[in-house]
This record gives structure tokens, C-alpha cells and sequence, in this order.
């Protein structure tokens, strides 16, 4: 892989609440709903006009971040309204019942946003995540730098000193490991989800590649330049095993459509052998911080990288911490 990398920033936003915070099974979608319109609230001038209809479509914060409309005279998706949007929504363990953790990475270009969005998620938080009793109060964000470094990069009443983004140092292939589907993966094969027994190493790369290719084309001045068709060729032939797939049900309301909508996915764990691995291993790596599949920019389709023995049995990994540098959507 020649291409020099994906430019990522990520962040960890520190909420506190005065009472014990209580949100549905997968968050994100609450947040990232919060989120929208609350950064739509901070920078339309122009209240009342549908955003495609609007002056500033190709030229406001909340249009690049959430609507992504692909430029004027584009030479990929074409006949589609919307790029990949530049970011990803990270929800992350709670320490204690009333203090809450949320990721954020901003892909290439989209960290010059960074102040809008601090604004809008510290505005979402007090407004109130799913239900309103859920009110938070931004304490703290931390950025982890290309050491795997965090450092504090605001506090109340301190100015905001973000460093910059940086392209993820990828290590060497091992020999063995496990993928493990922390969230819902969602991908589509002629029209259909993909279900544990479908499921093969080609359709996780893939969607994976592709999203790589359009984020890098959109939102970063160096588009991934690769053999595409040779890659996907080889990926068919690069066999899963041990695979503990199973699919996840989740329904969830979305308020801009006024409607439910069926989430599901896939979750588990599968092995991949390092002998035919390393030309995806780029790929493979970098979808820790990116997602895969569909729905990421809510948390859906985020995924962990564990090296295990090349000898291992189909054993579930001991439960240490893992033996590979981690992404920091995971730190």
C-alpha cells in the first residue's frame, strides 16, 4: 500500500450528571440525533429553509458534517446525495453511574470543525441525551496523540488547545488473530444483510475498502490509489474460522424520519490466519478507528483487532489486555 494513510483525530468528551444517567442499549443514535441538532441550532442562518435549498449547502459546518453533499463535478458517487460523513460517534464505558464517556474521531479535514462540535455535543449535553432527565455537563475532552499519548485539551473556563490530527502508525501483521464485533455490523450483499451464515471475509473488506477509498477521496487531499478489483479477488479466497457470529436485533425511532427503523447486525468474533493477511492488514487495521459497514457515524460497526497464537485452539481470547498497540477509539 502506497497510499501515505487517513488523517484521524479522536477524542474523549467527559459528561457529568447530578443523577445516575440512564440511556437504551446503543446510545449513539441518541447522540448523534442530540448532536445534529444542536450543531444545526449553533450555525444556520437561514432558520426554516431545507438545507438543500440553502445558500450555504456546500459551505456550513452542519451541511459538511451531517448532510456531506458530494462536491460539484465529483468523480465518485455521483448519483448520490451524501458522501461518508466525517466522523465517528464512540459511546464508551461509564467509570461511575453519574460520569459519561463519549468518543468522537474526525476523519481528515473535518478536525478544522472541532470547535463548532465541542460547542454543539457541550449545548446536546445539556439539553438532554434520549430522554431530557439525562442532562450532562461537559467536564473535560482528551485527545490521544500519535504516541497513544492522551492529553487533557479542554477544561471549563480553559481555552481549547487541540493538536493535530495524525495517520495511525499500523503494525506488522501477526500471525494469527481474532475480530471481535463490539457493536452491530451491518453490511449488504445483493440487496440483502449479510447473516452469520453468509458471512465471509470478502464482505467485511469490501464495505471496509470502499469506505476507506470514498473518505479519503472526500475529506483528505491524498484519495487512496490501490488495486481495488486484485485486493477483492484475493479477499474471496481468504477463509474465516472459528467464527462465533450471531445476528443482534435493535430497533430504534428515528425523529427525522418519524418512523422505526430496523438496526440489526452482526456480532461475535471470527479468526483470520496471518499467512494470507497482510495485504488487507492496512485496511483491516485502520477500520478500528473508521467502522465498517453501515451506520457508523451513531457507533455501529466498530470492531477489535487481538493477535492470538498461530498454535491457539478455537478457545475465546484469556482476558488480558490485548497484545497489540490499540486504536484510541478503544484506549
Amino acid at each position: 500500500m502506497t497510499w501515505p494513510g487517513l488523517p484521524l483525530a479522536h477524542y474523549r468528551f467527559e459528561f457529568s450528571s447530578e443523577l445516575p444517567v440512564r440511556l437504551p442499549d446503543y446510545p449513539g443514535s441518541a447522540w448523534r440525533g442530540a448532536l445534529g441538532h444542536a450543531l444545526k441550532r449553533a450555525v444556520c442562518v437561514v432558520r426554516g429553509t431545507p438545507c438543500k435549498q440553502c445558500l450555504l449547502y456546500r459551505a456550513c459546518v452542519y451541511s459538511y458534517v451531517f448532510e456531506t453533499p458530494p462536491p460539484p463535478g465529483t468523480r465518485k458517487m455521483r448519483k448520490y446525495d451524501a458522501a461518508p460523513h466525517p466522523f465517528v460517534l464512540d459511546v464508551q464505558p461509564n467509570p461511575e453511574p453519574q460520569i459519561f464517556r463519549l468518543g468522537l474521531t474526525l476523519i481528515g479535514q473535518a478536525e478544522r470543525q472541532l470547535p463548532y462540535l465541542v460547542h454543539a455535543l457541550r449545548q446536546a449535553g445539556r439539553q438532554g441525551i434520549g430522554k431530557r432527565e439525562n442532562r450532562l455537563e461537559l467536564q473535560a475532552i482528551h485527545q490521544v496523540d500519535g504516541d497513544c499519548d492522551t492529553r487533557r485539551i479542554w477544561a471549563a473556563e480553559q481555552p481549547l488547545t487541540p493538536l493535530p490530527a495524525s495517520i495511525p502508525v499500523i503494525p506488522p501483521p501477526p500471525e494469527r488473530c481474532r475480530v471481535q464485533l463490539e457493536t452491530p455490523l451491518r453490511l449488504r450483499r445483493e440487496e440483502h444483510q449479510v447473516g452469520p451464515r453468509d458471512f465471509g471475509f470478502a464482505d467485511l473488506f469490501g464495505t471496509l475498502l470502499r469506505r476507506l477509498s470514498m473518505l479519503s477521496y472526500f475529506h483528505t487531499d491524498t484519495p487512496l490509489e490501490t488495486d481495488f478489483a486484485g485486493l477483492m479477488a484475493r479477499a474471496r479466497d481468504l477463509v474465516v474460522k472459528e467464527a462465533e457470529l450471531a445476528w443482534h436485533d435493535w430497533t430504534r425511532y428515528s425523529s427525522r424520519q418519524d418512523t422505526t427503523m430496523q438496526m440489526g447486525g452482526l456480532t461475535g468474533s471470527f479468526v483470520l490466519d496471518g499467512r494470507g493477511l497482510a495485504p488487507f492488514w492496512p485496511y483491516l487495521w485502520l477500520g478500528q478507528w473508521t467502522h465498517a459497514g453501515k451506520a457508523t457515524s451513531m457507533g455501529l460497526g466498530r470492531y477489535r483487532i487481538e493477535a492470538i497464537p498461530a498454535n491457539s485452539s478455537a478457545a475465546k481470547p484469556e482476558q488480558t489486555p490485548a497484545n497489540l498497540p490499540q486504536p484510541t477509539a478503544n484506549a
